[in-house]
């Protein structure tokens, strides 16, 4: 029997698998594609430290590769395992199923799954590749990245709008923190304010020029996290502020110049980096440019990279999360012709 992407996409969304809490999703994957006669491989992926990453956890965490025995892929259709927070499970109506990684990116899951049920019996070699950690560090892709199985062509899944990815913009996450010297509130002048040089270092960095891409945009910048302080008669002798900039070229000339206009008033890192990434155009395929960053940059091992996927990234993420069934199923007949026309050298029709 066919696979019920539908259903699939149901199962999935009632698994909680948040961030540094994928096991369980791992788990039922695992033994769902051995039970489509996959031989199935566990990637194991390090939880990283509690006391410095909030929301760690310390089950098992492990990336799902399958293909069919002995095979060597041709193809590899991929996603990530990860939801970002709070889980809450799955409903639908006629037209959309809801819950928690229905569109990012459990019903990518699914769809990719069924694809790959056709297009082995089509006799394309293919692999399926689920990750974990890709909402935060795409830990589970570095790893994956580590083992790659052959392939020439990589088909990743993000919430595209069914339309295929020309470009994906990269991610620099940085993080600031002030020290100061705390005094009663009373007397400022016998303290130094972390907050007053946070927020003024702050003020500068949003009054930055950013780069422009002529065919994609500008980079944008978001401040996401403030904390600091002791309490509002207290001179605050810390302060950090987490930022998040949506690359769109190379980081240098941004990191350089975050550094020149913090200056000596907080200590600059910078935690994460995804670079940007061009992909090329495939047939008449309808085509976006995805504002947002993906595990693309950490799987250059696994062959050729594209982006496609069912759903919309403006409700990925937000507590209305959903996906409309025609997209979902219209997406496996995406990835099937995408993937055949890769693997034949031909070119595809919208």
């Amino acid at each position: 029997m066919a696979i019920d992407a539908i259903q699939l996409t149901k199962q999935l969304v009632d698994i909680h698998s948040t961030t540094f809490h994928e096991g369980l999703a791992g788990a039922f994957l695992h033994e769902f594609l051995e039970g489509e006669k996959y031989a199935v491989e566990r990637m194991a992926v390090p939880q990283p430290d509690r006391a410095a990453t909030p929301g760690a956890g310390d089950g098992e965490r492990f990336n799902v590769y399958a293909a069919l025995p002995g095979v060597t892929p041709d193809v590899v259709l991929s996603t990530h395992m990860d939801t970002v927070p709070p889980f809450f499970g799955s409903s639908e109506d006629d037209e959309f199923l809801y819950g928690r990684g229905t569109c990012d990116a459990k019903g990518i899951i699914a769809a990719q799954i069924a694809a790959a049920d056709r297009l082995r019996e089509a006799g394309v070699k293919v692999g399926l590749l689920f990750v974990v950690g890709e909402e935060r560090d795409s830990a589970g892709a570095k790893i994956a990245n580590l083992s790659p199985k052959g392939s020439r062509f990589l088909i990743n899944g993000e919430p595209t709008d069914n339309r295929l990815a020309l470009a994906s913009k990269g991610a620099l996450r940085v993080e600031l923190r002030a020290k100061g010297r705390m005094a009663h509130s009373a007397y400022p002048e016998l303290g130094e304010s972390a907050i007053d040089k946070l927020v003024a270092a702050l003020n500068d960095i949003l009054a930055m020029p950013l780069p422009v891409e002529p065919e994609i945009g500008p980079s944008t910048l978001n401040i996401g996290l403030i904390e600091g302080g002791r309490a509002p008669n207290v001179i605050a002798d810390k302060a950090e502020a987490h930022i998040l900039i949506r690359l769109v070229g190379p980081s240098e000339e941004t990191k350089a110049l975050i550094v020149k206009t913090v200056g000596d008033r907080a200590d600059v890192r910078f935690t994460l980096e995804l670079p940007f990434v061009r992909m090329r155009r495939v047939g008449t395929l309808p085509t976006m440019v995805a504002k947002f960053a993906t595990d693309i940059p950490a799987l250059t091992a696994w062959g050729e990279p594209f982006l496609l996927g069912p759903g919309s990234i403006h409700v990925a993420h937000t507590p209305d999360e959903r996906i409309a069934k025609k997209e979902l199923l219209d997406c496996v007949e995406l990835y099937y012709d995408l993937a055949t026309s890769l693997v034949e050298g031909r070119e595809l029709q919208a």
